[in-house]
């Protein structure tokens, strides 16, 4: 199966799915215009990804900022987390989140709650960021 990799745009986040090694990836914005073109695509790799998993996936989530529509199709995807888990595989998801944004960590919180994967919350600093130039 192909990695997914979709670059970030101001309105879309980084997306790299790696089915060899479980690791799913999500950071920056997403606050597309049109969500079901942008995150459909993303599900339906997903849903291939489920017929042949990893033994272990970890999904890493490090967004600034989502929208509502972005956030139904984030929890769709971590609803299917739970046909892995359930099915036998180690699944967890990395929660990442900027020490001063208590709003994304509480979004974390919920979703945690949603899901029946075990949920795991990385803080860091801005300071942490490293700035390519």
């Amino acid at each position: 199966m192909e990695k997914l990799i979709i670059e970030s745009s101001t309105q879309t986040p980084f997306i790299h799915f790696d089915s060899q090694n479980g690791l799913m990836e999500i950071s920056g914005r997403s606050i597309p215009n049109n969500p079901d073109e942008f995150w459909g695509p993303i599900l339906s790799w997903f849903d291939s990804y489920l017929l042949n998993p990893n033994a272990k996936t970890i999904v890493k989530i490090d967004l600034e900022y989502f929208n509502i529509s972005s956030s139904k199709r984030i929890l769709f995807l971590l609803y299917k987390l739970n046909e892995l888990s359930e099915n036998g595989y180690k699944v967890k998801v990395e929660w990442h989140y900027r020490e001063s944004d208590e709003d994304m960590y509480e979004v974390g919180q919920d979703y945690a709650y949603m899901v029946k994967v075990p949920f795991e919350f990385k803080e860091y600093e801005e300071s942490d960021l490293v700035l390519a130039i």
